[in-house]
Parts: C-alpha cells; sequence; structure tokens
C-alpha cells in the first residue's frame, strides 16, 4: 500500500493535497477500446504511486522537443509547444525532462506551454549532466552542481518544489552517496519532493537507498535491450517505479512485427504494450516533436496484447 493523491480534491501543485490510502497500482484490462492510432487517452494505462503521487503510466519524455542532437532551440517552435499542449489533453500527467536537454530549452518549453499547470501533473527533471555540445554528454555529481542546477530547474520550470528530482548519471569522480546527500539536502529544504536515480546499476541503487529514500530508477530498457532486467525486478521487491528510457529505440527480429499486423498496429504500439504488461512498476514516456506521433504512441494503450503475446515478445529477445 502506498499514500496517494485524492482524486476527488484539486490543490495547486506547491499545496500539499488530502490523501488518501489506496493501492499501489491500477492497471485496466486491455481492450478494443479505441481505434488503434486514432485518438485515446493515457489514462487507459492504469495509474501507479511515485511516492505520495498518483500518475498515469503513460507519461511523455521531453527530450525530443529540443534541436538536433538536444541541442538548442526546436527547428519549429510551435511545434514543440503545441506537442506538450496536446499530451495533457489526451491524459498524460507524467512529463519528464532534465536541465540538460537543450541545454535548459526542454524545461523553458514546458513552463511556456503549460504554465500555470494541472494539479494533476507532475513534472519530473533530472540534473547531473554537462552539455559541451550538441550530443556530447559529461557526467558531473559534484554536490554544488547538483544544488546550483536544481535552482536553474526551478526557475525555468516556474516551481516552488520539484515533485521528482532525478540524478541523470554517476559521476565516476565523485561516490555516488555524496551526490544523492546534495538531493537529501535539497528535499530536506523542501526544494524537491521526491528523489529519482538515472543510468545506475543495481549496486549504486543499493548504496543510495542507504542515504535517502528513492522513489524511481530510470534506465534504458525496451524489447531488444534488457540490460536492467535485474533492475525492473528489483523495483518490484522495493516498490519503486520503473522509467524506460529509450522504450521505442529497438525492435528487434521477434514477433513484433506479426503481433502489430494481426491487431492493426504499429511495432513501436506494441513495443509499448509489451513495457506496461512486463511490469506494474513500468512508467512510460515514449518522446516525439510530432502531435501525431505522439497520438499514435499514447494509442498503444488499446493494443490488446494476450498473455501468449506478451511471453513471444519477452522470450524472442531472451532467447
Amino acid at each position: 500500500m502506498i499514500i496517494v493523491r485524492n482524486p476527488g480534491t484539486r490543490a495547486g501543485r506547491n499545496h500539499p493535497t488530502p490523501i488518501t490510502r489506496m493501492p499501489r497500482n491500477r492497471v485496466p484490462p486491455y481492450g478494443h477500446a479505441a481505434r488503434l492510432g486514432g485518438v485515446t487517452n493515457a489514462s487507459k494505462a492504469g495509474t501507479i504511486g511515485l511516492g505520495d503521487l498518483t500518475v498515469n503510466r503513460m507519461g511523455f519524455g521531453a527530450m525530443r522537443i529540443t534541436g538536433e542532437g538536444i541541442w538548442g532551440p526546436p527547428r519549429d517552435h510551435d511545434a514543440a509547444i503545441a506537442v506538450l499542449r496536446r499530451a495533457v489533453e489526451l491524459g498524460v500527467t507524467f512529463i519528464d525532462t532534465a536541465n540538460s536537454y537543450g541545454p535548459h530549452v526542454s524545461e523553458e518549453l514546458i513552463a511556456e506551454a503549460l504554465y500555470p499547470y494541472p494539479d494533476d501533473l507532475v513534472i519530473a527533471t533530472k540534473a547531473g549532466q554537462l552539455r559541451p555540445g550538441p550530443g556530447q554528454w559529461v557526467p558531473n555529481g559534484r554536490p554544488e552542481h547538483l544544488i546550483a542546477e536544481c535552482e536553474g530547474s526551478l526557475r525555468r520550470l516556474r516551481l516552488e518544489q520539484i515533485p521528482l528530482f532525478q540524478f541523470h548519471r554517476p559521476d565516476p569522480e565523485v561516490p555516488i552517496a555524496e551526490s544523492v546527500g546534495a538531493l537529501v539536502q535539497l528535499q530536506e529544504q523542501g526544494k524537491i519532493r521526491h528523489i529519482g536515480l538515472s543510468n545506475v546499476t543495481e549496486e549504486q541503487v543499493r548504496e543510495a537507498l542507504q542515504v535517502a529514500p528513492i522513489v524511481s530508477i530510470q534506465n534504458k530498457y525496451n524489447l531488444v535491450d534488457r540490460t536492467s532486467e535485474s533492475l525492473v525486478d528489483l523495483c518490484e521487491q522495493e516498490e519503486l517505479v520503473f522509467i524506460p528510457w529509450g522504450p521505442i529505440r529497438e525492435l528487434g527480429d521477434g514477433p513484433v512485427t506479426e503481433i502489430a499486423q494481426r491487431y492493426g498496429a504499429t511495432p513501436h504500439q506494441v513495443a509499448l504494450a509489451w513495457m506496461l504488461r512486463r511490469s506494474p512498476t513500468m512508467l512510460l514516456i515514449p518522446g516525439t516533436s510530432s502531435v501525431a506521433h505522439l497520438e499514435e504512441n499514447i494509442a498503444a494503450v488499446d493494443v490488446p496484447l494476450t498473455d501468449a503475446d506478451v511471453a513471444a515478445l519477452t522470450n524472442a529477445q531472451l532467447a
């Protein structure tokens, strides 16, 4: 059991909402509720508890709304704004970003498009990466850097408190306990609500759990790349949320195409539907800079995978 928001009460993001106890996950049965590729709603994916917050399990990743190489402004500013607004219209209640996306561009666009924020919208951001140039990422886990980046994210997102602040990538030059300790300090000051980790090993997660209450892990995971399989299992054991990045980056040569054809879906939709079924800890954040692609991704909640489909997709890449 976990404490979550009371859906019957509305309050601002920076004011605590009355809470009630309910099951950690609520996953509805899959069915033909809407034509695949048509307009549907992210709420059909079910909800998941993120600390004391509740979000729909189909979220949105805001990395691709920046320029090429995740650098600078988007080629089409108005299209980026439209994608963010459409995501919320379609029931997305969780948006993931990072100060390094742009850098700063993604956070600024989110605030421009959505502030003042809907009461049920949870924005997660990350810190711990330097950006020397397009396509370049350098970890920086120094406590003073993480604290400064948090202050910057608060300003850009126009928040008094960041609902989920994630350590983007461990720095080999800084013990992870020191980096996470800085996030604990920010949490004690009320600047962040919950702490998450990204791009971590199981050993690093266990070390961080000795320092702070962690609510989420964000690692690469998809049909082909199962490197973090043990971390998905760990999240189930520890009641953490697993946020897979790159969820449709690789599809493999398994049965995904045949299954997609059978349901009139795309392989990408099947891959997303499989991840929702793979584990109740999954919170998906497929990203895009296109409204049409956004709608296609969210329609994955309507792919009616059977248990046999899920097993075939799971076993194909493990064979």
